[in-house]
């Protein structure tokens, strides 16, 4: 492409060519302020409720600059895409607009991206290149209040890849919590999924008189009005299936507890409200590290939005021979980066010496031990992801109004994660010291870490 290249402070020793997207948007932004010239590129998202998302910033005039243009917009395209959701695009100006057309097209570099958003939003992806900024639709966002609720006899349940966790929660007091390992994404019977959640559930019942008020479940992928629209979990699952059994479990799993007011949300909106909750405030933007990078968003007013933030698809590293995610087929997106699979990554360029055959999980767990055991080259493998994590953090404040970022997840067990914490605040305070001012980076308890979702899911849904 024809931006320069980026000389970030901070490289990971083990994966030195890192480029974060976040210096070469502010090298962009940078060299357009000095030029002579600018216009307005302005993005607007909407999503199947007829919201609304827009975001506008200043790029080259000069159409010399055309192709740099486009490359920082699609990249931009891809980022709203993943973190805010839509399946109709509105882009001004013109040429660019029908360049995003063209990539994200059944044919283009990002068919991935133009069928995912036609199918979870039921509608078929569209970009609209338009002629005047007269056509682009204004902002209209949604939020809602959820969770905090404590009252009652409550369950909570955490789907994740590789365990599920259940917590038992009477008027506010933890009576029961647990992890069962699983192994849900290559099952490929429905019945697997509903026994699994259904036992984890009256479990978690038996210790309170076998009562339930109400069911908050927390939960990887993309779920709207509680139905299944996109999950790995369940990518085992023909779509046959999936349409018959899958898409509509949590109303099945509702029914087998008396309908009492159940809510499913992305875990990641979870992993924010169980900071909300912790620190007593608003604005935090969640990550957890674990099979995958899920992530949430409490904004400053409380509530939750409903937007997508999948920032596991989100790009974080510009460099065009950046890690490649084996599912959307896009280089440097966050999955590679903030993950079980990103850790698994960086195994051999570590010199760790671990068998790469052996599952994410797995692979984790013999880190995590070398790192007990004072293994400099697993402490490498840490530095890296604070790294990664430092230029990300300031990349995602582009996109998310935050005052504090958690981050939890199995990556960030143990003492990894406060390397991961705090090289990532070693890159903020150096490279972005107004960001240091704005935000805080908060690694809740081991036990929080672990099943802290849990219990915030079992807060979400209000007893009438």
């Amino acid at each position: 492409m024809s931006f320069k290249r980026v000389n970030p402070k901070f490289a990971p020793e083990i994966d030195g060519g890192f480029q974060p997207l976040s210096l070469i948007f502010g090298q962009f932004d940078a060299e357009v302020k000095a030029s002579d010239a600018a216009e307005e590129l302005i993005i607007a998202l909407k999503r199947g409720d007829g919201t609304i998302s827009r975001y506008a910033m200043d790029i080259f005039a000069d159409e010399a600059k055309r192709e740099e243009n486009q490359f920082i917009a699609e990249r931009l395209v891809k980022t709203l895409l993943w973190a805010k959701g839509g399946y109709e695009l509105f882009i001004y100006p013109q040429y660019i607009g029908e360049y995003i057309k063209s990539v994200y097209s059944p044919s283009g570099a990002r068919a991935f991206d133009y069928e995912f958003m036609g199918k979870i939003y039921e509608n078929t992806f569209t970009v609209n290149a338009v002629a005047s900024v007269s056509d682009i639709p204004e902002q209209k966002e949604l939020t809602r209040k959820l969770g905090g609720h404590l009252d009652g006899y409550r369950v909570g349940f955490d789907a994740g890849a590789s365990d599920r966790k259940v917590a038992a929660v009477k008027n506010g007091e933890v009576m029961y919590d647990e992890e069962v390992v699983w192994d849900p994404r290559p099952q490929t019977d429905p019945d697997y999924h509903f026994n699994e959640i259904k036992t984890a559930i009256s479990t978690a019942a038996s210790y309170m008189e076998n009562r339930v008020d109400a069911i908050g479940v927390s939960s990887a992928g993309v779920y709207i009005d509680n139905k299944v629209m996109s999950a790995s979990l369940f990518r085992g699952i023909s779509p046959e299936l999936f349409e018959k059994r899958i898409k509509n479990i949590f109303f099945d799993i509702q029914n087998e507890f008396n309908n009492v007011p159940l809510e499913v949300v992305n875990d990641g909106d979870v992993t924010a409200l169980a900071g909300a909750m912790s620190l007593e405030d608003t604005g935090i933007l969640g990550i957890a590290m674990g099979s995958s990078e899920a992530a949430g968003y409490v904004n400053l007013d409380g509530n939750i939005t409903n937007w997508l933030n999948e920032l596991a698809f989100v790009p974080v590293d510009g460099r065009d021979n950046a890690p490649l995610d084996e599912w959307s087929l896009d280089n440097g997106c966050g999955v590679q980066y903030f993950s079980q699979q990103g850790v698994a990554r960086l195994i051999p360029l570590s010199g760790l010496d671990i068998d790469t055959t052996l599952g994410f999980p797995e692979q984790l767990k013999l880190v995590q031990k070398a790192m007990n055991e004072g293994d400099e080259r697993a402490k490498k493998i840490y530095d890296a992801v604070g790294i990664y994590l430092g230029y990300a953090l300031k990349w995602y404040a582009r996109i998310y109004d935050f005052k504090h970022s958690l981050i939890l997840g199995r990556v960030t067990s143990g003492e990894g994660g406060i390397i991961i914490l705090n090289k990532a605040m070693e890159v903020i305070k150096s490279e972005f010291p107004e960001l240091l001012e704005k935000i805080s980076i908060n690694l809740p308890d081991e036990k929080n870490r672990r099943v802290g979702q849990a219990i915030a899911a079992a807060s979400l849904p209000e007893i009438k």
